[in-house]
């Protein structure tokens, strides 16, 4: 079992910085891919970013590519989100999603497919 915890969400500006963050306890976190997601108002859970087991992959939602940055440290067991340039429309609450894969898994982008949810931490962007 994995448990996940975000943090780091908040009110920012249109345009400013926020580094969203996803702490995993329990065993074998270095063996899972890992996924954010988010969810705005009204909307479905849509993608937003994954990272390979060991980081080496990652993959973006084509909104957020050149803005967003997703990475991982694997001794910390966490994985950040840092995103740039934010924009009011990416306001939402974000959710860190993980599921154990093996090493040559490709990156997966349904909510579906990852076993292990957080409970959400709210980015809101204001115009």
């Amino acid at each position: 079992q994995v448990q996940l915890a975000e943090s780091g969400g908040g009110l920012v500006q249109a345009g400013d910085s926020l580094r969203v963050s996803c702490l995993a306890s329990g065993s074998l976190f270095s063996r899972c891919a890992v996924a954010w997601f988010r969810q705005a108002p009204g909307k479905g859970r849509e993608f937003v970013a994954a990272i390979s087991r060991s980081g080496g992959g990652v993959l973006y939602t084509d909104s957020v590519k050149g803005r967003f940055t997703i990475s991982r440290d694997n001794a910390k067991k966490a994985v950040y989100l840092q995103m740039d340039s934010l924009k009011p429309e990416d306001t939402a609450v974000y959710y860190c999603a993980a599921d154990h894969v093996i090493l040559t898994a490709p990156i997966r982008t349904e909510a579906g497919e990852y076993e292990f949810w957080g409970q959400g931490t709210q980015v809101s962007v204001s115009s």
